[in-house]
């Protein structure tokens, strides 16, 4: 992808020479915000953050993601885009983050090393990033990552819990795929339902690797995320007609009840194009979990890794110990120790 920027850049001679602070303003759409530590050392980390639920609120000028400070306390100068849409924004997040990248090197100065940070969604838009600008970047770090391509998270993360819900529990949920279905069913519905429910319950809770407290706010998130997504990809972008469910009590009996969708052609293509992961990466990633995570259950986390290595990447992967409950919560101690480990991957001493 090629960027124009308009206007002649003076650039400064050396990272010494640049302001230290933070720079905030609006790129095609986008927020964005870039800071300057005192005493850069003249290297850069892009930070790409998580799923933001469409009309959540944004603050004007952007807010730095909370693990900036552990980049700017190593010296590192930080920019990150608040993209230009919310909700399942993929095409937005990579097209805005290497937007700013660019605007970074023609504006401030070309960093001596450069790394791409994401978490949550964020981890799925690092590693589509890096295999898409493979030159870009000499490291990525990703922790609590929904890395899936699109359709597999569609099917396996978001439709499934909501399919295997409804099957067990009939008659709460609406028709997923209908255009005319409310975009959100409370958590409440949800936890009246489960609480009504109990054997079905625990039965949801063991597959889905969730507790009582965390299902229902799980449920309202994917079918919220569905709805979202549906409405960008024009449709419903998953064909379950042939998927053969296991683990939900007696297999043949759930699978002759589940609901079948045949799904939309034009949205299946857009979920595709937004994005497929391929593991073809060419520089080194680390990557990193929480012991419990709702949101992105431990059944998921070795998917990509998998992918790394069978395209046969594998010496470029590492995989940290996971740390921690619940989804993304690591400490700045844990974020630093993560990022010092990609350091020393790419030779750089922590």
């Amino acid at each position: 992808m090629l960027i124009a920027f308009t206007g002649i850049v003076s650039l400064p001679a050396s990272a010494a020479d640049i302001k230290p602070g933070a720079r905030t303003g609006v790129l095609q759409g986008a927020l964005y915000r870039i800071d300057i530590p005192e005493n850069w050392n003249g290297g850069l980390v892009m930070v790409m953050h998580g799923y933001q639920p469409v009309g959540g609120r944004i603050t004007t000028p952007m807010t730095a993601a909370d693990a900036t400070p552990v980049f700017l306390k190593q010296g590192y100068a930080v920019a990150q885009s608040q993209y230009a849409s919310q909700g399942w924004a993929v095409a937005d997040a990579i097209a805005d983050t290497e937007r700013l990248r660019e605007y970074f090197v023609h504006t401030i100065a070309q960093p001596t090393r450069t790394y791409i940070y994401g978490f949550s969604l964020g981890g799925l838009e690092v590693a589509a990033s890096i295999e898409r600008y493979p030159h870009a970047y000499n490291g990525a770090l990703i922790t609590c990552g929904a890395t899936l391509s699109t359709t597999e998270f569609v099917s396996r993360v978001v439709v499934t819990p909501l399919l295997a819900f409804d099957t067990l529990i009939p008659g709460v949920l609406p028709d997923l795929a209908a255009p005319g279905s409310p975009p959100v069913v409370p958590r409440d519905v949800f936890a009246k339902a489960l609480q009504a429910h109990p054997v079905q319950a625990a039965l949801l809770e063991k597959r889905l690797q969730e507790t009582a407290d965390t299902l229902p706010g799980e449920l309202w998130l994917y079918y919220f995320a569905l709805r979202e997504m549906e409405q960008r990809a024009g449709g419903l972008p998953l064909d379950n007609r042939q998927t053969v469910y296991h683990g939900f009590g007696d297999d043949n009996a759930f699978n002759r009840k589940v609901h079948r969708y045949a799904g939309s052609p034009a949205a299946i293509a857009y979920a595709q194009r937004n994005v497929t992961l391929t593991g073809q990466i060419d520089i080194p990633l680390v990557m990193q979990w929480n012991v419990f995570d709702p949101t992105i259950p431990g059944r998921f986390h070795d998917i990509y890794p998998e992918q790394v290595r069978a395209a046969g990447h594998g010496k470029l992967l590492t995989i940290l110990a996971p740390v921690g409950q619940t989804h993304c919560n690591f400490t700045d101690a844990q974020t630093d120790e993560a990022f010092e480990a990609l350091l020393r991957k790419t030779g750089v001493g922590g």
